[in-house]
Formats: structure tokens, sequence, C-alpha cells
């Protein structure tokens, strides 16, 4: 008879992690606060979508950004030319934020007066999906660069965003992307996820996201 144990780390880190994302939503439910996790590969154009989207919103909503990266300060000095309230996060090394960070960063940042909050996790397909940050929605950006192919490539990343918009779309001509395909694919992996074709650059498609944001913060608020 074996006289040791054995002991699932992964599986008691990922619960450990659900606990302290069940927190961070009831307190942001409390405070009325709206937090969106941002996903995407690198290249993506995820800082500049969200300098786009806050400039559509900051006159409607008061509006934070944490900014999630190995190390580096780069993104957060762009964001915060936006007029967003902000701070840097780095992670030690994590291909992704959990929950306890993600906790740290809002009272880093300070949550009073805000209704919207983005966290623009690190960039690639495959840790930031596997932890439950405690956001109100995850929102996965996919580029026309990256090939329609990704949700067949990244199953979970696609299955557990709410929204997931497909940037660069002014390149889609460059390119070997068939968007027909693209929501096919999507669809397979998430048949509920809300899909906005956008260009950061040229501002293409984002009336309808933003118009989305707006709504989803509204309801919080009633």
């Amino acid at each position: 008879m074996d006289n040791f144990k054995v002991i699932e780390i992964k599986e008691s880190v990922f619960r450990d992690n659900d606990k302290e994302a069940v927190k961070v939503r009831e307190e942001l439910e409390k405070q009325n606060i709206f937090l969106m996790n941002l996903m995407s590969s690198p290249g993506s154009g995820k800082t500049t979508t969200l300098m786009r989207t806050i400039s559509m919103l900051k006159e409607d909503l008061r509006i934070g950004v944490m900014e999630a990266d190995i190390d580096s300060d780069v993104d957060a000095k762009t964001i915060s030319e936006s007029g967003a309230k902000v701070i840097q996060l780095h992670t030690g090394g994590a291909c992704h934020l959990t929950a306890d960070m993600t906790h740290q960063g809002l009272y880093q940042l300070g949550m009073e007066g805000l209704d919207l909050v983005f966290l623009e996790n690190v960039g690639n397909l495959v840790c930031p999906a596997e932890f439950d940050t405690g956001a109100s929605k995850n929102v996965m950006i996919w580029s026309v660069p990256e090939g329609d192919d990704k949700p067949l490539k990244y199953p979970l990343m696609f299955s557990v965003c709410d929204v997931v918009l497909i940037n660069k779309i002014d390149t889609i001509r460059a390119f070997d992307f068939d968007i027909d395909r693209a929501y096919s694919n999507i669809r397979m992996r998430n048949p509920k996820a809300e899909i906005f074709p956008v260009s950061a650059k040229t501002g293409e498609g984002f009336e309808s996201w933003t118009d989305w944001i707006r709504r989803n913060v509204r309801v919080r608020d009633k």
C-alpha cells in the first residue's frame, strides 16, 4: 500500500481562484462597477482598441484601466493619455492574472466613483482563459492577420468569452481571412458569444461595440 498522498495542485489552484473570483464579483456588484476582462494574443491591437473605446465612452462613463504585463509600463503610459484612471500591474513572470491579482489591482486603482473598469490581461490565448478574474464580462480581441482558424486552435479562450471583437477588419483583403468561416468557428465554440467586426484604426464597427457596453453598464445601474 502506498504511504504517500497525491495532491492535485492544479485543481486546488483553480478551486481557490474561483472562490476569490466570487468575492471580487460580489464586491463589484455592491459598488455598482462593471469590470471587463480583455484578452488577446500579442499584436492583436488590444491597447489601440481600448484607446478608441475609451475615447467614445469617457463622456458618458467614469472609466478605470488596469494594464497587466509581465514587465514594462508601455501600455499604461499609452492609456494614461486617454484621460482614464490607469494603473500598471506586473505579474512577476506569470502569463495570466488571477482573481487575487485582480482584487489587489482594483484596490490600488481605487474603485470609488468608477462605473467601468477595463482589465487588459497578459497577451496570450491560453493561460488567461483558464483563470476567472471576477470580471463582469470576458472579451476576446482577435485580429484578422492571425487567421480565421483561431477558435479551432484555442477552444477554451473562445468558449469563456462573452464577446469577440474581430479587429483589423480593414485589412481583410490583404489576408486569407474568411469572415463567414470565422463566425462559424466562433459559433462552434460558443453559440452565445456576441461578435463585433471592428477596426481600431478606422473606427469601423465601434458604434455597435460601445453601444453594447453602454447597455450592459446601464443594466447594472438599475
